[in-house]
């Protein structure tokens, strides 16, 4: 029984996404869209990066859990923060601006 337990719980551990690299986004918000580019580097669940936009560049903080990923990072007009799932190479998901416009993205590893 140990074992199965053991085995079951490293399994799981093998869904878990992994982010690291540099990602192409597509965004759509109520005040317009966007084709924002992440770089990711994660340790565990730890999330880090840099954000390139049409906002400027912004280092961006986060976290993943499972298949899903939730990422912020600072710019003159507020917080952005980004709330998502992965699938493999992809991910979409929501996306809140300072809490002027909200939207949907969704991004594609390079």
């Amino acid at each position: 029984m140990k074992f199965f337990l053991l085995t079951l719980a490293f399994s799981s551990l093998s869904f878990a996404a992994d982010l690291t690299g540099a990602w192409a986004c597509e965004v759509q918000t109520d005040a317009g869209s966007g084709s924002p580019k992440f770089e990711f580097t994660q340790t565990g669940e730890s999330l880090k990066g840099k954000y390139n936009g049409q906002l400027g560049e912004a280092d961006v903080a986060g976290k993943v859990t499972g298949d899903k990923a939730a990422w912020s990072f600072k710019v003159d007009l507020g917080t952005i923060a980004y709330e998502g799932t992965v699938s493999g190479d992809t991910m979409k998901g929501k996306v809140e601006l300072a809490g002027q416009a909200s939207g949907t993205f969704s991004c594609k590893k390079k």
